[in-house]
């Protein structure tokens, strides 16, 4: 039988071959590799941080700067806010564009010398003190509880479990409204709190915070089973939406809901400065009132979450600026004369 042409033959392939999945071309499979690698850059960087800085980039073109810059374009925007903008502000403005042309690839024009120098001259003469939050001092926190016991309103429930979580979990507000039930174990002790991320745990290590009972007005696991037990939370977020008319929702808390949650508290408290408090004042409180009541650096420090020695010994200081004051202690020295 004479040979057939190549073309016309029949080659017997295995079955195993057959049903083997065809290779995908080389642009899909590149185009995959570039969307993964796309998804893990922007898991290196926080959604906050990403979203501070997408805002800034459209602050940028807002005012009429074209991307990419020049350094030209960078020093004219600095000196068109330079008066009515916070040098602090004016930097991380600097941050985001300097990121964005660092990433698309092109020169960076926002970290010439030139520039930063102008930078340093703006918070040179137009500098201000950084605004921070009032700490809450366990005291007035204290009476919070007790205004909300009084009321005994679902949403009273709410509010105190978690401030008092707040406070002495020392929680930063997007912590407190991720927690979920999974998240709480309880303990003879109190409660074993474990966050699967946070800002400072952006790799998801986890950390775990205990909260002891206590014996006094406030007691922050006495007022999460308080909640619990007319919320009928048997899983999902811990920290709910109530309505106007007591009505537990299914969804969690947003993060800009806990400074009006507080100022309603401080306001209901009859407290005097409402405007000077965030949802920073909770943790804030709890590291100085801590240090008054003479817990430990390291206890302070592992509590709150903080990285930074400096941050702790911030509040450490604001806490004893009367109690370890040299002129205090010059005044106390000094007795009045007999008559």
């Amino acid at each position: 039988m004479p040979d057939l042409p190549l073309s016309k033959r029949r080659v017997a392939v295995p079955k195993s071959a057959a049903l083997a999945p065809v290779p995908l071309r080389g642009a899909l499979v590149d185009a995959e590799l570039a969307a993964r690698h796309q998804a893990f850059l922007a898991a290196a960087t926080s959604d906050n941080t990403r979203r501070t800085y997408r805002s800034a980039i459209r602050h940028f073109q807002a005012w009429g700067g074209a991307l990419p810059a020049d350094e030209s374009t960078v020093i004219r925007y600095l000196m068109a806010y330079a008066d009515s903008l916070n040098a602090r502000t004016l930097a991380l403005r600097l941050t985001a564009l300097s990121q964005w042309h660092v990433y698309q690839g092109f020169a960076d024009p926002a970290s010439t010398p030139t520039v930063r120098k102008t930078l340093a001259g703006i918070a040179r003469l137009h500098g201000k003190p950084k605004k921070k939050a009032r700490a809450l001092p366990l005291e007035d926190l204290e009476l919070i509880v007790a205004r909300l016991a009084a009321l005994g309103t679902n949403k009273a429930l709410r509010d105190s479990a978690l401030l008092q979580l707040g406070f002495f979990g020392a929680f930063r507000r997007s912590e407190l409204v991720s927690l979920m039930l999974e998240d709480i174990r309880w303990e003879p002790q109190g409660l074993v709190i474990t966050l699967p991320r946070s800002k400072t745990d952006q790799l998801g290590e986890g950390i775990v915070k205990a909260i002891p009972f206590g014996d006094g007005v406030c007691c922050p696991a006495t007022a999460l089973r308080a909640w619990l037990g007319v919320a009928g939370i048997a899983g999902g977020p811990l920290l709910r939406t109530v309505n106007q008319w007591g009505h537990v929702g299914g969804k969690g808390l947003h993060a800009s809901s806990i400074n009006t949650i507080l100022e309603g508290c401080a306001r209901l408290a009859g407290l005097d400065y409402v405007p000077e408090l965030s949802s920073h004042s909770l943790r804030r409180g709890m590291a100085t009132s801590a240090h008054r009541a003479g817990a430990d650096f390291q206890a302070i420090k592992r509590q709150g979450g903080w990285r930074h020695d400096g941050t702790v010994h911030g509040y450490i200081e604001e806490a004893g600026r009367f109690e370890e004051n040299a002129a205090g202690s010059l005044l106390k020295a000094k007795k009045k004369p007999p008559a």
